[in-house]
């Protein structure tokens, strides 16, 4: 299946050259500003800094191919190994009942998947972002393998009085389950965020596959070990009375030492998670904002450095204002009810879409069953806990996304303006110091 946020026809292809050119204030219809006085001749020429060699003169600015197969993998990796694995297990077995349907739902929420210094990092240098995100992607897996290694001592020793509990206790409620997959796929988030750097992955067509078939399987066997060496070590009861599983796993097991381990390991986990998460995101924003669905000045890019700076930000703010309420379980529930929504409109959209524009080139090919599977589930997945027990939060993630419309209609579909958005976005030109782009052709 094509993307289509990198599907080019002629009219966008144009505006892209006029808002490239330069245009005069009050001619955008979504606030496109002037050309940065000296864009030019920064971009001109060759000269070195963090992301080496730049634009010959003439070439259009945009984002570049700097992602490899190795930096594809760790992202996926890196991005869904976050907080998840090691505060998830609570949430999904008290939701369960049981050792052994915990479990399976792990194993089912990989097989599905088949925030101010992070802006800063990501904003100044794609490479410096990487870098940073195959670091922090090998200290966790290393931390998970003391994890695994832990368990797989206390096994040895004798300890399986827990796993063999089996599915002792296991739910018969129909929104339990769906809500304890929200738990799991919480920590399975991510699993798509390469999906939203592909202008910028080496190869596409090659690499995109490829790190996912490796990044996905890898994750799902690590979080099953990990709950299967947490229960080496801790009852049920203990897990669910735990607020940070992996912490009390440490202190369990090796003492204070071990404490400090896991705490280490959780900080380190998360903002490899969070670098992952930001750079991807951004990405969103970015061609949205180039596709004409958000203000011209997100899809601009930093005239050196060649980063998404203000659609990163933009993200960042927005991250900033989610975490205000500080109420965890909600913030997976909720924003995990939404997720498949849009998840399950997806499917619907391409399986429409393969009705409709049979003849339109499809780099990325799946058998049919998978994207019905996909809708299927997250048809369950949404109703599910609406049915078993309704909540008003439910309504208002609903509404919010409805909200949308009422911005859709005029800006995007009408095409209308705000008065004075070319001065704001001038403004914004000139204070970050970015240019429009251009879209990277796939290689």
């Amino acid at each position: 299946m094509e993307n289509p946020a990198y599907v080019n026809d002629e009219n966008s292809a144009k505006q892209r050259k006029q808002g490239h050119d330069g245009v005069r204030m009050g001619e955008s219809l979504r606030g496109r500003g002037q050309s940065v006085p000296g864009a030019e001749i920064q971009t001109e020429g060759k000269h070195t800094g963090v992301e080496g060699s730049r634009p010959a003169p003439n070439d259009p600015v945009n984002l570049e191919r700097r992602v490899g197969l190795l930096s594809g993998v760790a992202l996926i990796v890196g991005t869904m190994i976050g907080s998840g694995i090691f505060v998830s297990p609570k949430g999904l077995l008290e939701r369960t009942g049981s050792v052994g349907l915990s479990l399976i739902i792990w194993a089912l929420c990989g097989g599905l998947s088949l925030l101010v210094l992070i802006t800063f990092i990501n904003s100044y240098s794609v490479t410096l972002a990487t870098k940073v995100q195959n670091i922090f992607t090998a200290a966790k897996l290393i931390a998970i393998v003391i994890i695994v290694i832990g368990g797989i001592v206390k096994l040895a020793q004798g300890n399986t009085q827990f796993l063999g509990r089996g599915f002792e206790g296991s739910t018969t409620s129909f929104g339990d389950v769906a809500t304890a997959f929200y738990s799991g796929l919480w920590a399975y988030d991510g699993w798509n965020n390469l999906n939203y750097v592909t202008e910028e992955l080496k190869k596409p067509y090659t690499n995109l596959p490829r790190a996912i078939i490796i990044g996905l399987p890898l994750v799902t066997i690590c979080y099953l070990l990990v709950n299967i060496s947490y229960l080496a070590v801790m009852s049920p009861e203990e897990l669910l009375s735990s607020e940070t599983v992996a912490v009390f796993y440490g202190a369990r097991l090796l003492g204070t030492a071990g404490q400090g381990i896991m705490i280490l390991a959780v900080v380190m986990s998360t903002f490899g998670s969070a670098n992952g998460s930001c750079f991807t995101a951004g990405r969103l924003c970015f061609v949205a904002a180039r596709e004409g669905h958000m203000v011209d000045v997100l899809s601009y890019v930093h005239i050196k450095k060649l980063t998404p700076s203000p659609a990163l930000i933009f993200n960042a703010l927005i991250a900033l204002v989610m975490v205000i309420p500080s109420d965890i379980a909600s913030l997976i529930d909720f924003f995990s009810f939404t997720a498949w929504i849009f998840y399950g409109g997806a499917m619907a959209a391409l399986l429409v879409m393969r009705r409709t524009m049979k003849d339109t080139p499809r780099p990325y090919k799946v058998p049919i069953f998978i994207p019905v599977l996909v809708l299927i589930i997250s048809v369950y997945l949404v109703i599910g806990p609406i049915i078993d027990s309704p909540k008003f939060e439910y309504l208002y993630a609903t509404l919010f996304i409805l909200a949308g419309l009422v911005f859709y209609f005029p800006f995007v579909y009408y095409r209308k303006s705000v008065p004075g958005m070319g001065y704001m976005t001038t403004f914004l030109q000139l204070l970050l110091q970015v240019v429009p782009t251009d879209i990277i052709p796939d290689a």
